[in-house]
């Protein structure tokens, strides 16, 4: 049983049951490491300020986070920031006919692989997010951009994975295994939280 079940589980309505998610998000939330929160924040800083590409990926819930965070470190900033040196942000996710036709073509696991080997440049950034930390098609892009000397990192939950073993950033929800959904809740607020820091950093150098 994990622990959504058991808190449903142990909830009279739906009201102890809101209560109880809420903690458990809370305790989640503060056993994050900040260490790597700044990291992630100074690595997303230093790819804009080399013009380099950060490509977000993700599968499910995760391929959602990936777009969202796309869209809140690129066009968001853009506009709120008041700079012209952009957060140069791409998701992997999002073009259904690319993806498809990899997937036909090369099997599911090639589906960021492929569309990496034809945007992927030296000194560009992979955000991977997986739950689990160990999504194939997720994990095989974090190692072929590691096998050319590249910077991963990395959203995960759950005991970390293989992507913990093998990013140079790692932002961990540490929760027990088929905790989905509070992980991508965290997940989505380290989006927010980030992409706001960066926001008022870039607002505040323009000035």
């Amino acid at each position: 049983m994990n622990n959504i079940e058991r808190i449903f589980e142990e909830s009279s309505d739906i009201k102890e049951f809101t209560k109880d998610y809420f903690d458990y998000l809370y305790k989640l939330l503060n056993q994050l490491d900040t260490n790597a929160i700044a990291s992630f924040a100074t690595k997303m800083e230093e790819a804009r300020r080399a013009n380099s590409t950060i490509f977000f990926i993700g599968n499910g819930g995760s391929a959602a986070t990936a777009t969202h965070m796309a869209n809140d470190f690129g066009t968001d900033i853009l506009k709120k920031g008041g700079s012209d040196l952009p957060f140069r942000a791409m998701s992997l996710t999002d073009n259904a006919p690319i993806m498809t036709a990899i997937a036909n073509d090369d099997g599911y696991n090639n589906v960021f692989v492929n569309q990496l080997r034809i945007h992927y440049r030296s000194g560009d950034i992979l955000v991977a997010i997986s739950a689990s930390g160990n999504s194939r098609n997720v994990v095989d892009a974090a190692e072929w951009v590691k096998q050319r000397g590249g910077t991963v990192m990395s959203l995960v939950g759950f005991d970390g994975g293989r992507l913990k073993e093998i990013s140079d950033v790692v932002i961990h929800v540490e929760s027990d295994k088929e905790d989905y959904g509070p992980v991508e809740d965290i997940h989505m607020i380290l989006d927010h939280l980030l992409a706001n820091w960066l926001q008022y950093k870039v607002k505040q150098e323009s000035k």
